[in-house]
């Protein structure tokens, strides 16, 4: 069974439907690539798939080691490249709360979980990822 079904719209622009919940995402092409920009472009879900998914993976870590990350946010800048056109860098900042405290192991496993998350490992080795770890 499919994860994800998708239908081209039309002036392109993509719905994508996640199978099992039955969210729904629109993509779209950047201005600066023939579409509107009405949406997140897929090279958008690229970078906000790395984002996330250290997130997530950080969030698995924080509750197996009995840490508290609630709150915690990241900005993410993507860079195009062009010849051939493509995603050349993802930078990503994360901010933890201001009122948590970690130790130095605790922030070790934060960032070693966060930089080998599964989208991390799976995008080309070519993709500079550079991620900052704001702790205060």
């Amino acid at each position: 069974m499919a994860t994800i079904e998708s239908t081209y719209l039309g002036e392109l622009r993509s719905k994508s439907v996640h199978v099992q919940s039955g969210q729904k995402l629109l993509t779209d092409a950047p201005i600066d690539n023939q579409g509107k920009g009405e949406s997140f472009s897929p090279t958008d879900l690229l970078a906000t798939s790395l984002g996330n998914c250290m997130l997530t993976v950080m969030g698995i870590a924080a509750r197996e080691h009995h840490l508290n990350i609630d709150g915690t946010t990241c900005s993410i800048v993507k860079v195009m490249a062009t010849n051939p056109r493509r995603v050349s860098e993802i930078q990503i900042e994360f901010n933890f709360p201001k009122e948590i405290t970690y130790s130095d192991k605790e922030k070790a496993i934060l960032e070693r979980s966060a930089i080998t998350c599964p989208v991390a490992k799976s995008v080309h080795p070519d993709l500079i990822q550079q991620v900052k770890f704001n702790f205060t």
